[in-house]
């Protein structure tokens, strides 16, 4: 038989062995199948490999899970079917594209610490951005213990481009880099400067196609790969994890602190094998002791408690979400939002890109409009403390008493002061 006996010849390719199947499945929102509501843009079989392809542009958060999680397991129940591969489809190829300035966001997960999960919850959290709709791409940056390819169940060999430039390994719509990809599991001594230059390259010519977010699981500790890695790399946040243990908390504080040297935003804490469910009793119960909440020591917002679960230690896959790992993605969705999004009242201004001999007419226009005891605030792409003084001189007296400045993410600063 050949693929044009079992495929349909259109836009929509869709192989007739798994139709059957992809029509029980329902679109959540209408009274149709899948393929009817146009979701479906191509699903494929080859040697007992299935591929789907969906179309999650118009879809929510919460019905992108359901309609992925029901096409793989009606997929699976197909009897020439051995594994099943279900992510975010194009109609035609992406475009590769090197380097991280592709990406719309990239996202660190980091603990100085080791052992404490740090990789199991990289994987788990790039599943669930998978999950909800976003093309993803994890980078594991651990020259010397590089887990990935195992947790996720994926080898090599990595394919090159023509230009030389390796292909990242697609697994379960993810795309994945890793030396340990590229060393066939031989032991990695490299220190210093090879240990630089590695991660340096791979960061730089891997050729994606899956650019929404990347998410790079640092290695431990505070050495050469992760100094590389916050000195080439424009990382918009990260998530640190840790165990509530003290010896893992004080390892992670310096974790934390080194981000906000290099002002990285910490989008918050993952407190990983929090706890456990008695199988007798039901209840739950802490593993280790400790009156501070994790994220409270740390000084950062709690995100997530992973419980100690099989449900964490499984293979992770966009198609199967544990609802810790579901919440923990949700928790950093809006935590960037909050970081990245500025929303300025009205009789705010935005100085951010604002020619310099231009500044000092748009704060004394904004402020002039105002009425006595209205709030004034300031966005700017460097410190804004220097308008205080300005504003003094504006209102006919001295520096508003009330003035407060905080750096909201690394290209913004916000200063809120009431007009005198």
């Amino acid at each position: 038989m050949t693929p044009d006996d079992t495929t349909r010849d259109d836009a929509t390719a869709v192989d007739d062995r798994l139709e059957p199947a992809l029509r029980q499945v329902r679109e959540p929102n209408a009274d149709v199948d899948v393929i009817d509501a146009g979701l479906v843009q191509r699903a494929t079989l080859d040697g007992g490999v299935a591929s789907v392809g969906l179309d999650a542009a118009t879809l929510d958060a919460g019905t992108i899970r359901e309609v992925t999680t029901a096409v793989d397991s009606a997929v699976r129940d197909v009897p020439a079917v051995d594994s099943v591969t279900v992510h975010r489809a194009a109609l035609t190829s992406d475009p590769e594209a090197t380097g991280t300035d592709a990406f719309e966001r990239v996202i660190a997960v980091a603990s100085a610490k080791g052992g404490v999960g740090k990789s199991t919850v990289a994987t788990q959290l790039a599943c669930a951005l998978a999950a909800d709709g976003e093309d993803v791409a994890l980078f594991d940056a651990d020259i010397h213990g590089p887990n990935v390819p195992a947790l996720l169940d994926v080898s090599g060999p990595v394919h090159a481009t023509e230009d030389g430039a390796p292909r990242p390994v697609r697994s379960e719509g993810l795309e994945v880099m890793s030396v340990g990809l590229l060393s066939d599991g031989a032991p990695l001594a490299w220190r210093g400067a090879m240990a630089h230059d590695a991660v340096s390259d791979l960061f730089a010519d891997t050729a994606w196609t899956n650019t929404d977010t990347l998410v790079v699981d640092l290695p431990p500790g505070t050495g050469d790969v992760v100094l590389t890695t916050l000195q080439e790399v424009s990382l918009d946040g990260a998530v640190v994890v840790t165990t509530p243990f003290h010896s893992a908390l004080s390892d992670t504080e310096k974790t934390v602190e080194l981000l906000r040297e290099n002002d990285v935003p910490v989008l918050g804490t993952a407190v990983n094998m929090a706890g456990f469910t008695c199988e007798r009793c039901d209840h739950d119960h802490d593993l280790f002791a400790g009156d501070t909440p994790p994220a409270e020591r740390l000084d950062t917002p709690a995100l997530a408690r992973l419980p100690f679960t099989p449900a964490l230690q499984e293979t992770p896959t966009p198609a199967a979400i544990p609802d810790p790992v579901a919440d923990l993605a949700d928790a950093v969705e809006e935590r960037y939002d909050a970081v990245w999004s500025v929303d300025l009242p009205e009789s705010g201004v935005d100085l951010r890109g604002v020619p310099a001999d231009e500044r000092r007419d748009a704060v004394a226009d904004a402020f002039g409009a105002l009425e006595a005891g209205e709030e004034f605030v300031v966005a700017s792409d460097r410190d804004p403390t220097p308008v205080r003084t300005f504003l003094g001189d504006l209102a006919d007296g001295d520096a508003p008493e009330r003035f407060e400045v905080r750096r909201q993410n690394p290209e913004t600063w916000l200063a809120r002061t009431v007009r005198p």
